[in-house]
Parts: structure tokens; sequence; C-alpha cells
């Protein structure tokens, strides 16, 4: 390793961080994609749309990647740098970006769309989902499966109770589905395979991924961002198990 702690950390905290988008770790750090191919289907999924949204865009490079975009289509996000990121991104696509708290009630009508999606959502709030879609409507999305990347969280934190590991597990998701009306008519999970070769790249992807370890700094983590940035020197890459799952659900 020829680069610096100090280097490498400096570099990180530094990067940008708005939208969704991660190239900045492009040689730094490697993520396996699960075998579904979800903009891919995403991409199949609005072709076949009148009425789309997509929920919790991000910087809205999902959406715009994914092709031609349905007559209607429309995009919620929280975060102020986010909302003009997808703007200046998803306008010139026919697309609108609607800021939103990502709390109910989403800011639409009744059987407003006959497709909601939604990539790696912090929380679904499914009655939602399952009001502003039409009957016949389906729901797709790919969200972050229990215990993601836990190795790298619980080297920050220590070991975390079971309840914890277990959230956001995806049989939850067909359950809360269900709850809310609508029948679940695919849900498939996959574990990956991460690695993080660099200590700036655990830094920039724990200041963006802000619920991972919460309230990371450099300064309350230094010493085990240190002895981490020493491992790698001496082990190689720090690897961890990211999981996912992809839901598909149909409003009757």
């Amino acid at each position: 390793m020829t680069r610096s702690f100090e280097e490498l950390v400096a570099e990180a905290e530094a990067a940008p961080m708005e939208g969704w988008d991660f190239s900045w770790l492009d040689g730094r750090a490697t993520e396996e994609r699960p075998s579904w191919g979800y903009q891919r289907l995403l991409g199949e999924r609005l072709g076949r749309a009148a009425a789309a949204l997509d929920v919790q865009t991000g910087g809205g490079e999902v959406l715009a990647g994914a092709g031609k975009l349905p007559p209607l289509t429309a995009a919620t996000e929280s975060w102020p740098p986010n909302v003009a990121k997808a703007t200046r991104l998803l306008h010139p696509l026919g697309a609108v970006v609607v800021h939103d708290e990502d709390e109910p009630p989403l800011p639409f009508g009744d059987a407003a769309f006959d497709l909601v999606v939604s990539r790696h959502p912090v929380t679904v709030w499914w009655a939602e989902v399952a009001r502003v879609l039409r009957p016949g409507g389906t729901y797709l999305s790919q969200q972050v499966g229990p215990a993601s990347v836990f190795e790298l969280v619980e080297y920050f934190l220590g070991p975390l109770p079971e309840e914890v590991r277990r959230a956001r597990h995806p049989e939850d998701a067909r359950r809360d589905a269900e709850a809310a009306g609508l029948e679940v008519v695919d849900l498939r999970a996959e574990s990956l395979r991460t690695e993080f070769r660099d200590v700036g790249a655990v830094v920039w992807f724990l200041r963006k991924v802000i619920w991972m370890v919460p309230g990371f700094t450099v300064e309350a983590y230094r010493d085990r961002l240190r002895e981490l940035h020493e491992r790698i020197g001496r082990e190689g890459p720090f690897t961890a198990t990211t999981t996912r799952f992809l839901i598909e659900a149909r409003k009757p």
C-alpha cells in the first residue's frame, strides 16, 4: 500500500455525497450484483406502464438508466441535494421529481399509478403503496436484506443482537405486503460478496450509507480505522457479505 492512512481518509472526507451514485468507489471497492438484474426488470415493467412512481429515487440514476419512461412518471426523494440532482437528470426524460419526507402519506391520490418501484428503500410504507396503486398494478423493489455488510458494521460497533441482525428479512416484507392487501408474486434473496480495498473506501461508504454505523465520523473511529488500514495492508481487502432481495407484489 503506497498511500498513507491520512491521505486516504482526507480524500474520502472531501469527496461529494449527493446522489446515489457509487462510482467514487470504482477500483477501491467491489460488490457482486444480484442475478435478477433489477434495472433490466425495471425497464421491462416501465415499458408496459402508463403511469409510474419511483419512491426514494435518490439522485434518479437508476430510473434514468432503465430506458424509456411511461407518459406519466413521478419520483419522490427526501434529501434536498438529491432532489436537485434527480430533477436535473429526470426532467429532460419527462419525469417530475417531488420532495417528500418519506413518511405517509405519499403526495398522490388513490389509484394514481399502475407501477410503483423502489430500489433500496429505507422504509416501505406498504399501505401507501397499495393506496396509490391501481387495481392490477404492480410494486417492484430491490431491497437490502438482513445483516447486510455486518462484518463491517460489527467491526466498528461490536456484536449486535439477533433482532437487529434479522431486521429487513424478506419474509417480513412478504407479511407486510400481504397485510396491506397486496399479492406477492415474486420473492428472491441472495448473499453477495463485497470487498473494500482501502480505508478511504470504508470511510466514504459509511459517510454515504449513514444508517450502517449511526453517527459515524472519522474522529470518533480514528483508532479502529487506522487498525483497519494496517490490516488491509497486511491481509488484503476487507470482505463482507451483502444481502439483497427482490419483491414483486400485485394489487388485486
